[in-house]
């Protein structure tokens, strides 16, 4: 056997190695099982016939595995709010992750009183005035998988809720609007 037909065997497998995933995605159109679509099927938990209440489909992690998210909502001095979320065993995945559900990897997803206000991909985030007028609000971060799923641990999304209390400006039965910290929801026996 010569020196190139020796090369040029390891050197093909090689190339079809690299291009193999790409070749994958191309024939799958690249979004057919991302966000919104129908949930991959992973050996990552097991994704459940439930789903959260904006439709995303559950995939449930034992406990002792589980993502875990906190938030934080502290009034900004400069107007707004600011939202600190602490994670634990999760991290954000950069903005076009392969949606490919990977263990304790993802993005959150921020609610203010039940509708979606962003994608998150790092842990903080500035909640302009506008969206939480005077009144007590709700701000909820939930987390979901990169292929969409919602992270559930016995069948309940992985999420924090923070309520915080706007008063309005002159309102002089009011005290200033104090930093509100959610509590992890606790998973089950958990």
């Amino acid at each position: 056997m010569s020196w190139t037909s020796w090369r040029r065997g390891p050197l093909v497998t090689l190339v079809a190695c690299v291009l193999l995933p790409w070749t994958v995605t191309a024939c799958t159109g690249g979004e057919a099982h991302g966000h919104g679509g129908t949930p991959s099927p992973s050996a990552v938990g097991k994704v459940l016939d439930g789903t959260d209440d904006t439709g995303r489909r559950l995939r449930e992690v034992a406990a002792k595995d589980a993502p875990q998210v906190g938030v934080e909502v502290i009034p900004d001095t400069g107007g707004g709010w600011d939202v600190r979320l602490t994670f634990h065993r999760f991290h954000c995945s950069a903005p076009g992750a392969r949606p490919t559900a990977v263990t304790g990897r993802g993005l959150a997803h921020l609610f203010v009183d039940g509708h979606r206000i962003a994608r998150l991909h790092g842990p903080g985030y500035r909640l302009p005035d506008r969206l939480v007028p005077r009144g007590t609000h709700h701000v909820t971060v939930r987390l979901y998988a990169d292929d969409g799923t919602v992270w559930a641990v016995r069948g309940k999304p992985v999420q924090s809720t923070a309520d915080i209390t706007v008063s309005g400006p002159g309102d002089p039965a009011a005290d200033p609007a104090e930093p509100s910290v959610g509590t992890t929801t606790p998973p089950v026996g958990g």
